[in-house]
């Protein structure tokens, strides 16, 4: 059994509601996604027992052998990439899905969410950075597209995300925070809109996110521990 999950929870908790604090925040602004990737039920079990009730999957099977093995009560948003073949049962598990990369996913996940009749809440992942290794939008690519993926109308767009480079440094990564949340600021004046949501932030940077912003921090390794092998 995986010790310390409730100690390392509150930890994470304790250093959110700092950040809202010192940055001018109401408290319980920033929601908490426990990811739970490559960890068996029991030990999110765990993290439930300590009142978790978000959870991130990054993969579509992954998710589709744990989730029954839990309480309904839980709430599971992908955080990781989703092929297009996988969308359908996608719209079935999860509540949120974080990293919707490209137009065509857009309009697979239109297309599974007529079919199923849901409107499915979305995240347009921001490839800030400009990484080659990494999916996305640029943001210049998104501003392009963004009047065809606006007319797409059973998809409920709620925010952005984004991963920014790895760095030795939490401090690193608040540029390409600040870059997305000042791209959401844009995209909302520009077009009328309100886009609620700044998915980002990991176990290495979450403080700096939530200074920065971020709505929802996806925080694993800090929560859970190393991740476990497939």
């Amino acid at each position: 059994m995986e010790p310390g999950i409730a100690e390392n929870l509150e930890m994470v908790r304790s250093v959110i509601s700092q950040a809202e604090k010192a940055s001018g925040r109401a408290p319980g602004t920033v929601e908490l996604v426990a990811v739970s990737k490559t960890h068996p039920p029991e030990v999110i079990q765990k993290a439930v027992d300590a009142g978790q009730l978000v959870f991130g999957e990054s993969r579509v099977q992954e998710a589709r052998a744990k989730i029954p093995e839990l309480s309904s009560k839980l709430r599971w948003h992908l955080v990781g990439h989703l092929q297009s073949n996988k969308v359908r049962v996608a719209l079935r598990l999860f509540e949120m899905i974080h990293g919707v990369d490209s137009e065509e996913l857009l309009v697979e996940i239109q297309s599974s969410a007529k079919q199923l009749g849901v409107f499915p809440k979305v995240l347009l992942q921001v490839n800030v950075a400009g990484e080659s290794s990494k999916f996305g939008f640029s943001p210049a690519g998104l501003l392009a597209q963004l009047e065809a993926i606006l007319r797409l109308d059973r998809v409920d767009i709620l925010g952005l995300m984004t991963i920014p480079p790895l760095a030795p440094s939490p401090e690193a990564s608040r540029k390409y925070f600040v870059r997305l949340r000042e791209l959401r600021d844009r995209v909302e004046k520009e077009y009328q809109i309100l886009l609620p949501h700044l998915s980002m932030g990991m176990s290495g940077d979450y403080r700096v996110a939530v200074e920065e912003g971020a709505t929802l921090v996806r925080v694993g390794t800090a929560i859970f521990g190393e991740r476990r092998p497939r």
